[in-house]
């Protein structure tokens, strides 16, 4: 690609990065209306909890149908087009009136999320030397990290005081914002020898299954949790309803403090990182169980709940692009996939336990089972890596300095 001077390339990878800022802020706002939505469509909370499962299950669809479509686009114009649709989905969620239209406006907006990712993320790594590539990617990702410090706790706040449906409006702006401001990305062309078949063959790897697996799983013990975190809040720490944004500000604090670990830990050992950080993540999620009725505690939990979340989205992210071989793209993409079943599984399995009656606590409980569930995945995907059979294969190491 030819060079891009450096103030150039900042504001486009500025640009990128508020794309991931209104990514975050329209995945997570759910979480902190929920009573509100729940309410102004006319359901209870946990029936109201899958509209986040189908924003979820639209970033599942989306990711590696558009990434694996449109992978010979020119990525410039392929970028903005996933913001304008972003765009789109939340104009419709604004205008939902009842819980079926919710459902399928949430479905719309989550399409674009993780094709959009694992396009920024190739643009940002073309735009610097190749030495800095990874840092490249992380500033992208820190937009998502930034939403759930400002962009979230700002549109739950607006949410509340002016209705629900002025935090999705809030986003619809956002996103037109972003689209003028992705005109500052050099024209990148996309893969002329890009099939659908090429893209989709990354599936047959059997670490990318692994990767994509434990994200899946592991990483829903966050969402089991998070996704209840206002009725958890209101009913468990017996606080208003005006404290909620700060409890979120303090999850998104160690989002972004996660995001600045997570690098330096992918220098260190990715591998390594994972295991550590589903560990470390087991342990908070039972303390949040025990430690509900104080607000300090609870409060503090979140912030390093944030963290390990971030770390883990990071390293499992790095991991799927390095396995994925040719299919780089595909792999970042699927990286939001996983996630993103992993938030539809968390919030499913916390509506579940909190229909039966066990109360706003237990989704921590669950949480907690489903990052032993991620950690016991990954470690098997490591055994197997590390098999005869397997070592006679292609490498595909997961560590950063020999990627």
């Amino acid at each position: 690609m030819p060079s891009v001077p450096s103030g150039r390339a900042a504001l486009a990878i500025f640009a990128l990065a508020m794309g991931g800022f209104a990514i975050g802020t329209t995945e997570f706002v759910t979480m902190g209306l929920l009573p509100e939505v729940a309410a102004g469509i006319g359901e209870d909370i946990p029936t109201t909890g899958h509209v986040i499962s189908a924003y979820a299950a639209g970033v599942v669809v989306g990711a590696p149908v558009i990434v694996s479509l449109a992978a010979r686009l020119p990525r410039r114009g392929l970028v903005i087009a996933l913001i304008v649709a972003l765009g789109l989905g939340n104009a419709l969620t604004a205008l939902a009136n009842d819980y079926t239209t919710m459902l399928l406006a949430r479905f719309v907006a989550g399409l674009p999320h993780g094709a959009y990712f694992g396009v920024a993320s190739l643009i940002a790594a073309s735009l610097v030397p190749p030495g800095q590539r990874g840092r490249a990617v992380s500033r992208v990702m820190l937009g998502l990290s930034v939403a759930t410090v400002a962009g979230v706790p700002a549109s739950t706040w607006l949410g509340q005081s002016l209705g629900w449906r002025s935090a999705y409006w809030l986003v619809v702006g956002i996103a037109a914002v972003t689209a003028v401001m992705l005109r500052a990305v050099p024209a990148r062309p996309g893969d002329p020898h890009a099939t659908v078949r090429r893209e989709l063959a990354a599936l047959r790897r059997p670490q990318v299954l692994v990767a994509v697996l434990t994200g899946m799983v592991g990483f829903g013990g966050v969402f089991a949790m998070y996704s209840y975190v206002a009725p958890l809040v209101r009913q468990e720490t017996g606080l208003g309803a005006g404290t909620v944004p700060w409890f979120l500000l303090a999850f998104g604090i160690g989002s972004v403090l996660g995001t600045w670990l997570a690098g330096r830990l992918a220098d260190w050992d990715v591998e390594r990182s994972v295991v550590g950080g589903f560990a470390v993540s087991v342990v908070t999620l039972l303390l949040v169980a025990l430690g509900a009725g104080s607000a300090p505690a609870t409060l503090v939990l979140m912030l390093v709940v944030g963290m390990l979340g971030s770390v883990l989205a990071v390293n499992l992210q790095l991991r799927l692009m390095h396995v994925a071989g040719d299919a780089e793209m595909l792999g970042a993409a699927l990286n939001h996939s996983a996630l993103n079943v992993a938030n539809g599984l968390g919030a499913w399995l916390g509506s579940v336990v909190i229909a039966a009656g066990y109360g706003y606590r237990v989704p921590s409980v669950v949480g907690a089972g489903l990052a032993a569930g991620g950690l016991v995945i990954f470690l098997a995907g490591l055994a197997l890596q590390r098999a005869p059979m397997l070592r006679r294969m292609p490498a595909d190491p997961a560590r950063t300095d020999r990627a």
